[in-house]
């Protein structure tokens, strides 16, 4: 599963950078997007749990004492924030597009003046 994820990961960076180095504005944004997207599926990759030890772990063992096989649920809080932040700062940098094209009368960011 980790070969895969890696896959992913890989696939989505680059992905990302290729709309990032696009002349259209639109496409530029959407590959911010999508970096972001590959970082929170690193974060969520990187921070799971080993191989094996999932099966069997309860969620709420031994009443407080901490089990080493559960997943730190710190990683998952922090990605699930990133992808709220990032859902608003892309819908606020596709609103500045849109304003960008109603000012320059093109997306693309070469004939800008």
């Amino acid at each position: 599963m980790s070969v895969a994820l890696a896959f992913v990961v890989g696939g989505l960076f680059g992905l990302g950078t290729f709309l990032l180095l696009r002349r259209d504005l639109v496409r530029v944004v959407w590959g911010v997007a999508v970096v972001s997207q590959a970082a929170n599926v690193y974060l969520i990759s990187m921070g799971g749990v080993a191989p094996g030890t999932h099966d069997s772990v309860p969620v709420l063992a031994g009443h407080g004492e901490p089990v080493p096989e559960t997943t730190d649920p710190l990683v998952q809080a922090l990605v699930l924030t990133a992808i709220v932040i990032s859902f608003g700062t892309t819908a606020f940098a596709l609103a500045l597009t849109y304003r960008a094209y109603e000012e320059n009368e093109t997306m693309d960011v070469q004939e800008w003046q």
